[in-house]
């Protein structure tokens, strides 16, 4: 039997699993803004042509993810949605 629930299935699909996982995410050392702008650039490719970009950002909204690249989009990216729905 599978840790995952049903709803969160689409994990296992995302384009964002495997060795790259690490750009959807800041390092744990320092990070210059250019840095960032390229890390940043780099997941949002990944992230442009998965097949499960929907519901994971449908996730990060729903739990208000604060951290990396979710369904294509930053947290700022994320927080702006959530603030526009208030």
């Amino acid at each position: 039997m599978s840790a995952l629930r049903v709803d969160d299935e689409w994990q296992l699909r995302a384009a964002c699993r495997g060795p790259h996982s690490a750009v959807f995410y800041p390092p744990t050392t320092f990070e210059r803004r250019d840095e960032k702008a390229a890390r940043e650039v780099r997941a949002k490719e990944i992230c442009r042509t998965c097949p499960v970009k929907s519901p994971c950002l449908d996730y990060a909204l729903k739990i208000r993810e604060n951290h990396g690249i979710w369904g294509g989009l930053s947290e700022s990216e994320r927080r702006n949605i959530i603030a526009s729905r208030t």
